[in-house]
């Protein structure tokens, strides 16, 4: 997907890495940090951007050496006076934030499932949406972000965390919220957006 689009500025939006464990890591991984890296190259003028997820949060001195980018708690920005607000989401996951132990353990035992599915992840992502259904997960986050985006004056908010791809608008707010889904879904979901700031949420083929 990277080497579709040539580009001014990437943002990675968190979760990259699921954790610190990085002797799982196949030959494959290490080649898509690999291409990520090139990008950062100065000679490329490709600003990437790596905003902290729940799963990679406390990483930014590692990963900053490592593949040689800087790392974000969020991050802003502006395009024809448009102001872009990228944030993963966790912090308006009240669950998460609330049942650490609960969600630690749930996250193991959606890892090995993960690893024992198939390739196309089938049972992982029915798991995946029904409990970020039964949770309202994806409107509470929405809802959080718009308004931490309303307090940081933006008008665009963009988060990930859900792994539910969605656009809301929200006029009594001035704002429109999207959600970039998941990068390891089949097919990928992510957001392009263009020099006069038109936003679009897109699929890999």
């Amino acid at each position: 997907m990277l080497s579709q689009y040539t580009f001014d500025r990437l943002i990675l939006l968190g979760d990259i890495f699921d954790n610190l464990n990085f002797a799982r890591l196949k030959k494959e991984h290490w080649n898509l940090l690999s291409v990520v890296r090139k990008l950062s190259n100065p000679k490329r003028n490709t600003e990437v951007i790596w905003v902290e997820g729940n799963h990679d949060e406390g990483l930014s001195e590692i990963m900053s050496h490592l593949i040689g980018i800087d790392v974000f708690k969020e991050y802003t920005w502006e395009i024809n006076g448009k102001k872009f607000l990228a944030i993963h989401g966790h912090q308006f996951d009240r669950f998460l934030n609330e049942n650490v132990i609960i969600s630690s353990v749930a996250s193991f035992i959606y890892d090995r499932i993960q690893r024992w599915g198939n390739e196309k992840q089938t049972v992982a992502r029915f798991l995946k949406s029904r409990s970020k259904g039964w949770l309202r997960l994806a409107k509470k986050v929405a809802d959080g972000a718009v308004e931490y985006g309303k307090h940081r004056k933006a008008d665009v908010v963009i988060c990930g965390h859900t792994h539910q791809a969605e656009k809301h608008d929200y006029p009594e707010k001035n704002m429109i919220y999207y959600n970039s889904g998941c990068w390891t879904d089949i097919p990928s979901s992510y957001i392009l957006i263009d020099d006069s700031g038109k936003a679009e949420i897109k699929y890999s083929e």
